[in-house]
């Protein structure tokens, strides 16, 4: 999905990109070794999102789902007051084009199942799985 994320950004940013090495790139590296090595529960980064008005509420509200804990997808629509748009809901949230900054692997399936997420269920699986080391829940 790279080509896709990169026109998107390029496209609602109006401006290109190089790739490179910057403060901000070596403080969110810094900040991702810290979140897997259990030592970091949120991210302090500034985030510019790319994405319409709906994607980006969207995005606000997985933010707001609490590290260690999940949510479903009717579950953030209804907190959206958006009971209606489950499937909008679904869809913007596998749009994220920065998961675990902006946490979409919280979101499960109403059923408790894992499904959709962008790097694979396996993934998901783990990243759920280092947010509840330690507590008694098992998710899987």
């Amino acid at each position: 999905m790279r080509t896709t994320i990169d026109k998107r950004i390029t496209d609602y940013l109006g401006c290109g990109y190089r790739e490179g090495n910057t403060g901000l790139i070596e403080e969110t590296k810094k900040q991702l070794n810290e979140y897997f090595q259990r030592e970091r529960t949120s991210f302090d980064l500034p985030l510019l999102m790319a994405g319409t008005g709906f994607q980006k509420d969207v995005w606000h509200h997985l933010m707001m789902v609490k590290y260690g804990t999940t949510d479903t997808y009717l579950g953030l629509a209804q907190k959206m007051n958006r009971s209606d748009a489950v499937r909008a809901v679904a869809s913007a949230n596998g749009a994220n084009a920065i998961s675990i900054i902006i946490p979409c692997h919280r979101i499960i399936g109403s059923s408790g199942e894992l499904v959709g997420y962008a790097g694979g269920l396996d993934a998901k699986r783990r990243l759920l799985a280092i947010e509840s080391a330690g507590s008694q829940l098992s998710l899987f």
